[in-house]
This record gives structure tokens, C-alpha cells and sequence, in this order.
């Protein structure tokens, strides 16, 4: 068993080289702020709302962070307060001033490339009288102030404009904005998520109402964020049921994690710092994906763009197929759709910027951060350059949308679930599925048919296009991959799930 499990792993480790290029997703949790951490859930222990020594050490804690997250962004700490997330901190402005101002207001304008924490929660409020109107972005994703200037009227309370996309980069110019809405007397929300860590940001210079902010993107912890509101500035509480944070948000604060995400801002202006490096590194990224590729389209904008981000769309290469070969061979990217988490709807931001659902689909998002190298890129580049000529064994891969009971039934199909076995507890498998282990797959190729074709399945894509490399260089040829796995396949065809899953499956014994 330990020799079958080291040779797949030597197998699997001539494909692979660590390159993590996601780095809008989220950040690697730098040392400083993980040593800050550590010592704050060692030491500091009180609840920060207690008025005896241990509890005042706490909020002691939690008003210095305070101060290092408002000093990063040039606000007033008393303007700074403490959510979970970034999405909370949005959803409770949008909500809190909805409430505020219906009905005698009831409009909001927003632009169409909004993280879905806000997209999506306008969505919900235009279901509840709220009327949401989109001002149009031009193909680099970037809005013009007298567009949106014209679309204000007697109703309209609030602007929402993002700092920094999180899908291609591009920054707006916030303070025409802010100017705008100070001429009509509007309110102004900006998610400035992306935007923290990557372009210097100056609140009190720009004299927007609110904020969101979130430490996970600027290598502090998950689980923390932060809400700024300009004095003055409407607001009601989202959460009840305490006084913490002013009574602007109630529940006992995570002091450890808003204790990071305080490091996390002290180390700003190294980050900062970092940018030109990175531009470099994307410039050469462009440019060598160019000669891979010249009729790619670099959706990101060349001026006005975070430093670290490049969207990219690579003509008749789908996203997913490509994410997986990359995924492979050890480097994570990011789709400009949602393939990587099942759903194979294109992304909102890039059909606002102009491309087609198939452009959607064969576009990719390459984050550059602190810990990347000129050898990832060069590693990466390969690795592009390797699959787009057709170096690369090519993978049969079907959406979950296409496995049909015509699929699941077709006698010519052998159902491969290669899954570990704790993963078919958690999710039932296709019927006439054959379980299999991944880790010695090959004590199990006498009883795989070459006469017909084997549809390999895992939980979530990645070991099942691994093995189907696998099953390759064993001289199968019919062979494919499920594309998102048996997760992908649940949440797209509930109906069958629900009907057939985990039905007939037989268990091969391996040599």
C-alpha cells in the first residue's frame, strides 16, 4: 500500500510545482501578523467589553488596531469599526440606508462590475421597492462621472462604486465621484477590498461616506473586516443584541483576528513598496502570454489598474480545462467565470465589460502577490505555453449539465469514483458508479474495460483529471473527467441527484 501511494505521488510530482496566483481570492497570512496573533490568543483572553484589568487589556488591543486600520486608510478611528467581513460591512450599509431613506428615497446607482456581496444584495433589495440603476462601464470597466452624474435624480440616496475590481483590476476615479454626490447631496459607498495594500487610499481626502475593507486580502486573517462611516452619515445598526463597536455593531469581538488584520495595515507601506516589483512581473506575464497567444485579449486596462492583476482572455482555450491543467501541475489561478466552483454561469463583470458568455468562459484571472516569482511566471508561462500548442495530453472534460440518465445508463459508460472514502459520506456518488482508491489506481487497471469509455469522477475535478493523465499514459484512450466532480453534478442536477445518487454502486478489489 506505502509503495503505491509514493508511486503516485511520484507520478503526480512530475506534473507539479507550487505557483499560487490567486492572490485577490485571498493572502497567505503574513509572519508579523500570525506571531501578533498567536501572542494576542495567548495573552489577551478577556472579553473587551469587561471593565477589570483583563477585559480593558483586551480592548486596549482592540483600539490600537483600530488605529493602525484607520491611519492606513487616513480616517478618524472613531469613523473605523469591526465586522466580520467585508460582505457583512456591505450588506449592512445597503440595508441600514434602505431603511433610512424608503420611501420618500428609493433609488440607488451602482456600477454593474460590484463584488457580489453588493451585486447581489442590491439584487434582493430591488425585489423590495428599491429601484437599482446600473451605470454602463466601457470595455476596460471603468465608469464616466457625467454618465452617472446624468442618471441622478430627486430620488436617488446613494452611489455604489468599488475602489479596485476584483476580476480585472481596474480603478475608478472615486474622488469625481465623490465630488458628484456632494453636489447632489448623495451618499456614497465604496468597497475598497482590492484596493487595500495595492494603491494608497485616502478617505479623509476624498470625503466618501463609507468603506468596506477586509483583512484576508492583504495577508492578515479570514474572519475580519472593517466598516468605515463618515461622522455625520446616516446609519442604523445591522446586528443588535449588545454596545460593541459604538453600538454600531453588536456581539463580542474576535480580538485576535482584528488583532491581525491591525498588523496587517502597520505593514501597508511595505506592501506599498512591493508594487513596482509586481508590475514588473505582470508586464512580463503579459507579454509572454502575447507571443503564446496574439489574438489574447488583456481585459485588464494598462493605466488605472491594480498592479497585481491581469484578466485575460485566451481564444478557443476554456477557462476550466485550462484552470485544471494549471491546477495539475501545481499553480492556482482563477476562471473570469465561476466554472471553478461548479456553476458554469460567465461572470457579471465580464459580460458588463463586453464579452460574449463564450469570451467569459475562456477567460482567466492571474493574481500576482508578495511571494510570487519570476520563476512562478516562468514556470507558469511553460506550463500555458505547453498546453495552448498542444503539448499537453489532452483531457476529456464534461460539465455536470451533460451527465444525462442517457449518460448514467448507457451501458458503453464505466463510472470511475476514485474518491476517498470519508468524501462519499459527505456527498452520495453517480449511480452505477465504481468505487475505486486514488492512491493505488493502478492495482485497479485490470479491472477497467478498454472496450469502453470511462468516465472518472472525484469530489471536486482535481483527482479525477489526475487520474485520467494517469489512465493516458496506461494506453486508455476513451477516458474523461467530470468537471467540478460529484459536487458540480449535485448542484446542477439536483433532480437527479435526488433521484438516483449513491444507487448500484459496486466496490472494484484491487490486485
Amino acid at each position: 500500500m506505502l509503495y503505491n501511494i509514493l508511486a503516485m505521488a511520484k507520478y503526480m510530482m512530475r506534473f507539479r510545482r507550487n505557483v499560487y496566483l490567486d492572490y485577490n481570492a485571498t493572502t497567505n497570512v503574513s509572519r508579523s501578523v500570525r506571531r501578533t496573533m498567536i501572542r494576542v490568543l495567548k495573552q489577551y483572553y478577556g472579553n473587551p467589553s469587561s471593565i477589570y484589568t483583563t477585559g480593558r487589556k483586551s480592548a486596549e488591543i482592540i483600539d490600537t488596531a483600530r488605529r493602525h486600520v484607520a491611519t492606513a486608510v487616513n480616517a478618524n478611528p472613531q469613523n473605523v469599526y469591526f465586522t466580520a467581513c467585508a460582505t457583512e460591512s456591505n450588506n449592512a450599509i445597503l440595508k441600514s440606508l434602505s431603511r433610512c431613506h424608503y420611501p420618500e428615497k428609493n433609488k440607488i446607482i451602482a456600477t454593474p462590475i460590484e463584488h457580489p456581496s453588493i451585486h447581489q444584495t442590491l439584487a434582493f433589495l430591488a425585489s423590495q421597492n428599491i429601484v437599482v440603476e446600473y451605470c454602463p462601464v466601457d470595455s476596460e470597466g471603468k465608469i464616466d462621472p457625467k454618465r452617472l452624474e446624468s442618471l441622478i435624480d430627486e430620488k436617488t440616496f446613494l452611489i455604489c462604486c468599488m475602489l479596485a475590481n476584483n476580476e480585472i483590476g481596474t480603478v475608478q476615479d472615486l474622488p469625481a465621484i465623490a465630488e458628484i454626490s456632494r453636489r447632489h447631496n448623495i451618499l456614497v459607498l465604496s468597497d475598497c477590498v482590492q484596493a487595500l495594500g495595492k494603491i494608497p487610499i485616502d478617505l479623509k481626502a476624498w470625503g466618501i461616506n463609507y468603506a468596506s475593507f477586509s483583512a484576508h486580502k492583504l495577508y492578515g486573517p479570514k474572519g475580519v473586516g472593517a466598516l468605515y462611516i463618515k461622522h455625520g452619515s446616516p446609519f442604523e445598526p445591522f446586528m443588535h443584541g449588545g454596545h460593541q463597536e459604538g453600538g454600531i455593531r453588536a456581539g463580542t469581538e474576535c480580538v485576535h483576528n482584528i488583532a491581525g488584520f491591525g498588523e496587517a495595515c502597520r505593514n501597508i507601506k511595505s506592501l506599498l513598496a512591493n508594487t513596482r516589483r509586481i508590475q514588473k512581473l505582470k508586464s512580463k506575464c503579459i507579454r509572454e502570454i502575447r507571443k503564446i497567444k496574439p489574438d489574447c485579449i488583456i481585459n485588464s486596462p494598462e493605466s488605472s489598474c491594480l498592479a497585481n492583476t491581469i484578466s485575460v482572455t485566451i481564444p478557443d482555450v476554456h477557462s476550466a480545462d485550462i484552470m485544471a491543467i494549471l491546477d495539475s501541475r501545481g499553480i492556482a489561478v482563477s476562471a473570469g467565470s465561476a466554472c471553478s466552483s461548479g456553476d458554469d454561469k460567465p461572470s457579471h463583470v465580464l459580460k458588463a465589460i463586453g464579452l460574449s458568455d463564450s469570451a467569459a468562459r475562456q477567460t482567466l484571472r492571474i493574481s500576482l502577490g508578495n511571494r510570487t516569482t519570476i520563476g512562478d511566471i516562468r514556470y507558469t508561462i511553460n506550463v500555458v505555453r505547453e498546453y495552448v500548442t498542444g503539448g499537453s495530453v489532452h483531457v476529456n472534460m464534461i460539465r455536470p449539465v451533460e451527465v444525462t440518465e442517457d449518460i448514467i445508463f448507457d451501458e458503453q459508460n464505466f463510472i470511475l469514483d476514485v474518491r476517498p472514502q470519508f468524501l462519499r459520506k459527505i456527498v452520495k456518488g453517480l449511480p452505477n458508479s465504481h468505487e475505486a482508491s486514488f492512491f493505488s489506481i493502478k492495482r485497479y487497471l485490470h479491472l477497467l474495460p478498454r472496450d469502453k469509455h470511462i468516465l472518472v469522477v472525484c469530489q471536486g475535478g482535481y483527482l479525477a483529471y489526475m487520474v485520467v493523465h494517469f489512465l493516458k499514459s496506461k494506453g486508455f484512450e476513451n477516458v474523461s473527467c467530470l468537471r467540478a466532480g460529484v459536487v458540480g453534478w449535485k448542484e446542477q442536477c439536483r433532480d437527479l441527484y435526488k433521484k438516483y445518487a449513491g444507487q448500484n454502486i459496486s466496490i472494484l478489489e484491487p490486485a
